[in-house]
């Protein structure tokens, strides 16, 4: 069957959960210093620096591994699909004739790089020399996906030269992305039907945007570019989440610079999520605190959400959601929740337009 995804809370029926098998500490480039929390900037450095491609810890994998499949069985129980990436050995290091690596990143986190929209899959280009070839993972299923009736697309392969960075780039002003190359994560990209709103952030650029106006709008879309007040912006699904049509969850410390006109002029409502219960004390506390926004619905009303987020339940719960508890705070380090570790492929309902 091809697939099918417009939005992020049409009746889930297919989706790809990503594996963790053959992860790699991530090597230090610009681009991930970029997002670095300036709380614990050193200290990530020097760990980065030192662990570039080596495995991560098998205890960590393990431990992970334990939620990840209690949320694949969670998934499974609610009547969904599962599909899983191959495992690919991300301590290869990484040689182009422009750079080299010391090594890539993961699979847990297909969100990054695949996105659907309706019955296309796309492929996107990316931004970290880290995860340039992260997409090799998924393509067994991609091409079980187009054999089935699927379009594929895959955007333009940059170069990621020195070039494709602002090199003078000062934390807080601008991004450390520049336009020479069209540059995207996936994850910047929030779906509402015809409506697709994208994240301004260190991993998509202006020229990213343009490439996805160019692609997207002959087919009936609008591009709607967002930037928020955050100098670690990477990825809009723990910053601006939409649950079900006129509900979208805003993140209270990231406030939109300049709201669409779309949404101005709509009856959307727009709620800031409740705060973390992560302690401060944990060493990863500013780099994962909003991480409780990354969830993922199953339809309409049922929307997982991770186990010890007991603000986030009741918040949901008096929205008129029904929130499904699971543990993941062990999958954080490997770079996001819920949501990152997914791709939808396949959901009911067909393409709407939200806003007209």
């Amino acid at each position: 069957m091809k697939v099918q995804s417009n939005n992020e809370w049409d009746p889930l029926e297919e989706v790809i959960v990503g594996v963790l098998g053959g992860a790699a500490n991530l090597t230090w480039e610009i681009g991930f210093e970029a997002i670095a929390a300036v709380e614990h900037l050193d200290r990530s450095r020097q760990f980065h620096l030192q662990a570039a491609g080596q495995p991560v810890s098998p205890l960590n994998i393990s431990k992970a591994s334990k939620e990840l499949e209690y949320f694949v069985d969670v998934l499974k129980k609610e009547g969904v699909k599962v599909r899983r990436p191959d495992i690919i050995d991300h301590t290869t290091p990484i040689v182009t004739p422009k750079w080299s690596s010391t090594g890539g990143n993961c699979q847990a986190n297909p969100r990054d790089v695949l996105i659907v929209f309706n019955d296309e899959i796309l492929e996107a280009p990316m931004a970290w020399r880290s995860r340039y070839f992260e997409f090799w993972a998924y393509r067994k299923l991609v091409k079980e996906y187009f054999n089935s009736g699927a379009r594929w697309t895959a955007a333009p392969k940059p170069e990621m030269s020195n070039a494709s960075y602002d090199y003078n780039w000062k934390r807080g002003e601008g991004y450390v992305t520049n336009e020479y190359e069209p540059l995207f994560d996936a994850a910047d990209i929030a779906r509402c039907g015809k409506d697709l709103f994208v994240q301004r952030s260190h991993v998509t650029n202006d020229m990213g945007i343009e490439w996805l106006r160019r692609h997207m709008e002959p087919q009936g879309y609008r591009i709607h570019r967002l930037e928020f007040d955050d100098y670690r912006a990477i990825h809009i699904d723990a910053t601006f989440v939409p649950l079900a049509p006129g509900k979208i969850l805003i993140n209270p410390d990231r406030p939109v610079k300049e709201l669409p006109d779309i949404l101005k002029n709509s009856d959307w409502e727009l709620r800031e999520a409740p705060r973390s219960t992560l302690p401060e004390t944990h060493p990863w506390y500013y780099s994962f605190k909003w991480l409780s926004m990354n969830v993922l619905n199953i339809n309409e009303k049922k929307v997982i959400v991770e186990a010890e987020e007991t603000p986030m339940h009741d918040f949901l719960s008096d929205w008129g959601f029904e929130p499904i508890p699971v543990p993941f705070r062990n999958n954080y380090p490997f770079g996001g929740s819920f949501h990152c570790a997914t791709v939808d492929v396949r959901r009911q309902g067909g393409l709407q337009d939200y806003f007209s």
